[in-house]
């Protein structure tokens, strides 16, 4: 057996001149930029890997919108919460905005809404079971604050979480969006009824007020 060990990247920000303008660099040499991706040379944007983590494509994308928006005299901000990474193993695993781990470190009450795919007549007839979609929401504003899913195709299926996360969307929200049936995209309403203790395939106590 072999392993393939392929993590870790440097940013190439070593650019002759640069010491010469207002660009600043973190301890690791990633770029400083603000919510427009302007660095402290105002002239001087940048984006991508360059920047810091999460180093991923799309990320680099909607940066590089958001710092031509800005060129271009646009009222813009980056939001990074509610970026979307996804582990293409099988079966896939996909999150956005805060885990439950990050949110407990904020310190943060959390409470975490899970459907098991075991429960999903979808995942079923595929015979795809093994899976789970998760939500974290604040208890009192019932605001979702991140989504998880592990399970056949959750790099799909997680773009609903981004929406939710970006529109500052309830589980109530969720809970009242239909959903088409028999679907893998149901789960998501069905981890918002849970919140309730209402899910249509899984029995949970209704959670204390």
């Amino acid at each position: 057996d072999r392993v393939l060990v392929a993590v870790g990247r440097v940013p190439n920000s070593e650019i002759a001149g640069l010491e010469r303008t207002g660009v600043r660099r973190d301890a690791s040499g990633f770029v400083i930029v603000d919510g427009q991706r302007r660095s402290g040379e105002p002239t001087i944007f940048a984006v991508g890997d360059l920047v810091g983590e999460p180093m991923l494509a799309h990320k680099a994308s909607h940066e590089a919108r958001t710092a031509v928006d800005a060129i271009a005299g646009h009222k813009t901000t980056f939001e990074p919460a509610a970026i979307p990474a996804v582990v293409f193993t099988d079966p896939e695993i996909a999150w956005c905005g805060l885990t439950e781990a990050q949110a407990r470190a904020e310190g943060r009450t959390v409470h975490v809404c899970r459907f098991p795919w075991a429960a999903s007549g979808r995942a079923m007839t595929l015979d795809r079971p093994a899976g789970v979609t998760k939500l974290v929401v604040d208890p009192e504003s019932e605001q979702i604050l991140g989504v998880g899913i592990v399970g056949s195709g959750a790099g799909e299926l997680i773009a609903e979480g981004v929406v939710a996360i970006e529109m500052g969307a309830t589980v109530s929200d969720l809970r009242l969006c239909i959903h088409p049936h028999p679907t893998l995209s149901e789960t998501l309403m069905e981890s918002a009824e849970v919140f309730f203790g209402q899910s249509t395939h899984v029995h949970r106590t209704k959670r204390g007020r």
